[in-house]
């Protein structure tokens, strides 16, 4: 396992199941809850308690980020060092805002972050909306950046076009 006190929030790699900010947070807060729990253990051992005190059960997406970033969680000075750095990556990540016609499924969401992840930021986190008059497609919103990729959006200034189709499809269905 890594040192995590040689890496730095930038040095992370997200797993495909922390999917948005609200997930990062999640982990941080996990970590905090599981150094704790360690801590705690670690003063009853030394106060001669008898008390077992079970490993920590953590969440798939923690398990995950600890395997992806090759860390572990035994000392409480890495932990310490982590949890700093998670802090960071918290405030830090990339934030990609995508509103959809209806709500995404986890499932496409993971997708989504995983092509983001590989194609623009390896630590891009996805922030979800949901806007019915949309229809069909996304609106994706960036720092510096809005593309509309809507049927809407798609269909603009093309009026024209689609009568003329419409009129061609409806000659030629006559005949």
């Amino acid at each position: 396992m890594t040192d995590v006190a040689t890496k730095t929030y930038t040095d992370f790699t997200l797993p495909i199941n922390v999917v948005s900010k609200v997930d990062v947070a999640r982990l941080v807060t996990e970590v905090e809850n599981v150094d704790n729990e360690l801590t705690a253990a670690d003063v009853r051992k030394k106060a001669g308690s008898n008390a077992h005190s079970d490993h920590p059960i953590f969440s798939d997406q923690l398990n995950d980020f600890l395997k992806l970033n090759e860390l572990s969680l035994d000392e409480a000075r890495t932990r310490t060092a982590l949890i700093k750095q998670m802090r960071l990556l918290k405030d830090k990540a990339p934030i990609i805002h995508m509103t959809f016609a209806v709500t995404a499924d986890n499932d496409s969401l993971q997708q989504l972050a995983k092509w983001l992840r590989e194609s623009v930021d390896k630590q891009a986190v996805i922030e979800v909306g949901v806007q019915p008059s949309l229809v069909a497609g996304v609106y994706i919103r960036t720092p510096n950046h809005v593309h509309d990729f809507s049927l809407r959006a798609a269909l603009d200034g093309k009026h024209d076009l689609l009568i003329q189709e419409l009129e061609a499809l409806k000659n030629n269905g006559g005949k």
